[in-house]
């Protein structure tokens, strides 16, 4: 039996969507951390005064809909 059949879609969404985003963030950190040359390129980068908030609506973005896929998937295709 398929565990995520008896979940609510709303808590399997955010389940995912919690699990993608600190995952896929860190990732991206580390990688601009040797892309960029160290912590101040990354903070460059990402955490800039100009630059903090469309990196976070793009992560915040890519989490909600990875979430609403997943949770569909799980819990109206999986078998």
């Amino acid at each position: 039996m398929n565990p995520y059949k008896n979940q609510t879609f709303l808590k399997l969404t955010v389940r995912f969507a919690a699990v993608f985003f600190v995952v896929v963030t860190i990732l991206k950190i580390i990688i601009s951390l040797f892309k960029n040359g160290g912590v101040s390129g990354m903070i460059t980068e990402y955490f800039s005064a100009e630059t903090w908030l469309p990196f976070l609506m793009i992560q915040v973005v890519m989490a909600i809909v990875y979430g609403l896929l997943m949770a569909g998937y799980y819990k109206f295709m999986k078998k």
